[in-house]
């Protein structure tokens, strides 16, 4: 990669690392899995950053490759598992307030794809139709597949008591 390229790479890194993780945990629910998957997701972008960097919204592109190394990640029938020795503790954010915490227990209880879907429609913001390019799959899935999820959490809300 040219220097312009990697100093790009870096600039655009640093801006949304901090993004890129929370959108990781609120699809898989653990911070360390979550580092992992952004890790994977960097390593894909910087062998195809030249590609991405032309691409009509960078961001979408990025969630997307998330998205999926996530998906992928959870499809697999077995885990690598390496011992790194001792690593320094990364600090993770601190709990979020009671209701979200509330929150984040019911979107745990989601299947992954319907959980994907809330987080892309109602946290990174998209809309039906970004959410489904960036899926890979139809508007109608992602209206059916969100319908179903809001339905779900509005069950769960009740019968726990957290307020949406």
């Amino acid at each position: 990669m040219k220097s312009a390229d990697e100093a790009a790479f870096r600039e655009y890194v640093a801006a949304r690392m901090d993004e890129m993780r929370r959108i990781a945990y609120l699809v898989c629910h653990d911070w360390h899995t979550a580092d992992d998957v952004v890790a994977a997701t960097l390593l894909k972008l910087y062998a195809k950053w030249r590609q991405a960097e032309r691409a009509e919204n960078l961001d979408g592109y990025v969630r997307a490759m998330l998205l999926h190394t996530w998906l992928d990640e959870r499809k697999r029938a077995w885990r690598r598992r390496e011992s790194a020795g001792a690593l320094p503790d990364r600090q993770a954010p601190a709990a979020p307030p009671g209701d979200e915490q509330g929150l984040m227990a019911l979107l745990r209880g989601l299947p992954p794809r319907q959980r994907a879907v809330v987080v892309l429609r109602f946290y990174a913001d998209h809309s039906i139709e970004e959410t489904a390019a960036l899926m890979g799959t139809s508007v109608g899935t992602v209206k059916s597949q969100c319908a179903r999820a809001l339905a779900t959490l509005r069950q769960h809300a009740e019968e726990s008591g957290v307020r949406p």
